[in-house]
């Protein structure tokens, strides 16, 4: 009962966080981790992580990366396929060369600075979103753009992350330290499996699932998909993140997406998501936060100028003037949830020490919240956001 205790501060907490971050323009997701902060050992220390909490958590995760898989538009992403692609690769390029590079020069051995760069090479889409339909730019060629790019950079980053965490991490299931050949044959397996899963299975289940005389069938069904590939990913070494994610894109193919949507996303967000954001602020102290700053600051400054200008670069490459350019490359500025994601998950892989992973989470802070701020000043500038949607 002490833990249910628990769960109603956390989830009475962060809805009034989320309430007052939504009145300021922040991210929700922003004031559940300033909840986790402030009611953990970072500040009050009235709530430490334990058992119960962190198989919340980790079914908090398990069903954010569903989603993320479920809201990825293959089909947006076919419609701006150049210039999407080009303006994630150069987006994920630039992080992972310059800010690695950065990390490398503060004394962090190779494989966490490769980290950090991979933790930074994420984009939250979710937040751009709200300040293009402010402007009334969704669907401009800049607005169809830096959607599709969130996509590909989503698919990208969670490839880059299932290579290291395999590969460096020693993977994180319970048969990740076998045999590393053997195991590497099971990922590639894993991945085939993922494609027939896109391709084939999940549309059958799906069918399947509508002939069952039970209202929830459709909703069951996918639920089983998302866990059955959460738990192979992490038989075979990598996150059950991964697999949740492309369980999300195998599902979104279907016809039933939208039902599952619908009925996924509320107790998602609503119980289980809020307590795996706060779970990473219970990480959170300030005990070296002085000693930290310059690098903290250094990072964060990164963090923006590297996404800007890696999609302001792959956007003026593909055609776009100068300032739609500058729309697309600060409307991939924000990280948000899926670099927190990515960043605890090379924590329980033991990618990230915990002093570097708790810099880590102020830096994505940091340079979520500058993001709003900096897509508006963008769209503000720009002289074609009347434009339509570019299929080239």
């Amino acid at each position: 009962m002490a833990f249910i205790g628990t769960l109603i501060l956390i989830l009475v907490a962060t809805t009034i966080a989320g309430h007052f971050s939504a009145r300021v323009g922040i991210p929700a997701v922003i004031g559940e981790l300033l909840i986790g902060i402030i009611i953990g050992p970072g500040v009050l220390n009235w709530v430490h992580n334990s058992s119960a909490l962190s198989v919340f958590a980790n079914i908090g995760v398990i069903l954010l990366m569903f989603m993320a898989g479920l809201e990825s538009n293959l089909a947006q992403l076919r419609k701006v396929l150049r210039p999407a692609l080009a303006v994630a690769v150069c987006g994920v390029i630039l992080p992972v060369v310059l800010m690695g590079g950065v990390s490398l020069a503060f004394g962090y051995h190779f494989t966490e600075a490769l980290f950090i760069g991979v933790v930074f090479s994420a984009t939250s889409v979710s937040i751009s979103v709200v300040v293009l339909r402010e402007f009334h730019a969704l669907d401009t060629r800049a607005g169809a753009t830096i959607l599709g790019a969130a996509v590909a950079d989503d698919i990208i980053g969670v490839l880059l992350l299932s290579l290291m965490v395999a590969l460096i991490g020693g993977g994180t299931g319970e048969h990740g330290n076998t045999n590393m050949g053997l195991q590497f044959l099971f990922q590639v397996g894993f991945f085939v499996a993922a494609y027939l899963l896109v391709k084939w299975i999940a549309p059958m289940l799906m069918r399947i699932s509508e002939r069952l005389l039970i209202p929830t069938a459709r909703t069951v069904t996918a639920v089983v998909i998302c866990l059955g590939m959460a738990y192979l990913a992490e038989v075979v070494g990598l996150s059950g993140a991964i697999g949740a994610f492309f369980a999300g894109i195998a599902v979104a193919q279907t016809h039933v997406k939208q039902v599952i949507d619908d009925h996924i996303e509320p107790i998602s967000n609503a119980f289980f998501v809020p307590v795996f954001f706060v779970s990473i602020g219970l990480n959170v102290t300030f005990a070296h936060f002085i000693t930290s700053l310059p690098f903290i600051v250094l990072m964060t400054i990164l963090a923006v100028v590297t996404k800007w200008w890696g999609g302001e670069i792959g956007a003026r490459l593909t055609g776009f003037s100068k300032s739609g350019s500058r729309v697309v490359g600060t409307g991939m500025v924000a990280r948000g949830e899926m670099a927190l994601i990515t960043a605890q998950i090379g924590f329980d892989a033991h990618l990230l020490a915990n002093g570097l992973y708790v810099d880590m989470i102020f830096v994505i802070v940091f340079s979520t919240l500058a993001a709003p701020l900096l897509l508006r000043w963008a769209l503000s500038k720009d002289d074609s956001t009347a434009v339509p949607t570019s299929t080239n």
